[in-house]
């Protein structure tokens, strides 16, 4: 959520950064913010004169009686009464107009950063860099379920009966593989000096609106019938939200934290062919990194953070590359984003793994997150986060890249220590 004094002093700049988003739907809430707004501070103003009146007024009532002056007391008392009924209106005008703002201000996107691409939608997201060379095998690669299956590792039939589409049972070394790579990926951020935590996996309301956008809750989150609890899409929300009004010492900066937690999204709309499986699902788990830091200081992490899962996956000799997302597929709180995407030796291309963000102050100035510096000020922080692992899209990326001819999966050498010292995965099913 932006400022509202940057709005009111920015307002073309501001419209120009909602058409770069193709939002141009929303062009006319910033004229409203600045029209109601100018209404809630000039009824913010005739109040506060209303009120002074009142006061002196009140003084003056009580000297007259005092003198036995009743009829002029009167006179006064009247002209209180009626200055309260104005006031009644003028605090309707402000409850109405804020309340319109309010709205129209968690609608209007973040001021996006100059290093992001302008385009329409993912398709226009842009390669950056890199790592590792992408190797198509001379053999054929099953689909990833199909290579789970080998290995007796998979039941999507009893997840559906069970709960349905978009779940899965995972079994025997698959589902060993699966924690390893989890408890690799914090043991990994932990060495980068990262505090391990373990958060709630609900939020209320208030922190669901401090951290994404409606459409994005709408898209993704699953409310507790009764409750005022949300089951979380991602730990960052949890992580991020356990700073609601807190105001954190500038010497505790920044605060970075590796979570761990499951998390669960209705993933709505129709997926192909390479989203079924155990791609696109309700439930998986992930391991998140979350910063909160100075606004000077924010870019810089933002380097560092998506690097961190580009080592990951080159430390298990996986091929990835950056992606720079564009700002048709930037979500309204992001100054900027890029996703992560692992080589698929079956596809002949790459797919997302994870998405690193810089939400700049948009997350702080909702949940009123602020900073005090030494010499006593306060500042609003601002956020960011990133994936680390997505289990088990990373498994689809593993298994595909390491895959043998003869059906077998190379265990790689950073995950050995969490699978008991197993270096490879022999297949059971033919």
């Amino acid at each position: 959520m932006l400022d509202i004094k940057f709005v009111r002093e920015n307002p073309e700049a501001v419209k120009e950064n909602i058409r770069k988003k193709y939002q141009d739907a929303k062009l006319p809430m910033v004229d409203e913010v600045i029209a109601k707004d100018e209404e809630a501070r000039k009824a913010q103003v005739e109040a506060d004169s209303l009120r002074s009146e009142r006061n002196t007024i009140s003084k003056q009532i009580g000297g007259l009686m005092k003198e036995g002056r009743k009829d002029e007391a009167a006179a006064l008392k009247a002209q209180v009464a009626a200055g309260a009924e104005r006031l009644e209106e003028l605090n309707k005008i402000q409850e109405e107009a804020a309340e319109i703002v309010k709205k129209d201000m968690m609608a209007i996107p973040q001021m996006i950063s100059p290093d992001v691409p302008i385009g329409k939608d993912d398709s226009e997201n842009v390669e950056l860099k890199r790592f590792g060379d992408p190797v198509v095998p001379d053999f054929e690669i099953p689909y990833h379920t199909q290579i789970m299956e080998s290995f007796d590792g998979i039941d999507l039939d009893a997840a559906g009966r069970v709960a349905g589409n978009g779940f899965y049972y995972l079994k025997g070394d698959i589902a060993r593989l699966h924690s390893s790579v989890l408890s690799y990926a914090r043991d990994f951020m932990i060495g980068k000096g990262f505090t391990y935590c373990i958060p709630p996996f609900m939020i209320r309301k208030a922190v669901v609106d401090g951290v994404m956008s409606f459409s994005e809750m709408d898209a993704m989150m699953y409310k507790i019938e009764g409750e005022d609890l949300y089951l979380i899409g991602t730990s960052e929300h949890s992580m991020i939200g356990s700073f609601i009004d807190q105001i954190i010492p500038e010497k505790k900066l920044p605060e970075t934290l590796t979570s761990y937690s499951p998390c669960f999204r209705k993933e709505k709309g129709a997926h192909g062919i390479e989203e079924r499986g155990v791609y696109r699902i309700h439930q998986f788990e992930k391991q998140e990194m979350i910063v909160v830091c100075k606004p000077e200081e924010s870019m810089d992490w933002y380097e560092k953070l998506w690097r961190f899962t580009v080592d990951l996956f080159r430390s298990m000799d996986i091929p990835v590359r950056q992606l720079a997302c564009c700002s048709g597929d930037l979500a309204d709180l992001k100054v900027i984003s890029c996703d992560v995407e692992a080589w698929s030796p079956r596809q002949k291309k790459y797919f997302e793994v994870g998405s690193c963000s810089n939400l700049g102050d948009a997350q702080a100035r909702r949940l009123r997150i602020r900073v005090q510096g030494d010499d006593g000020n306060k500042y609003l922080a601002h956020t960011l986060n990133n994936t680390v692992v997505a289990s088990p899209r990373m498994l689809i990326a593993l298994l595909e890249n390491n895959l043998q001819a003869d059906g077998s999966v190379l265990i790689p050498k950073t995950l050995q220590p969490y699978m008991g010292g197993q270096t490879v995965l022999v297949p059971n099913k033919k």
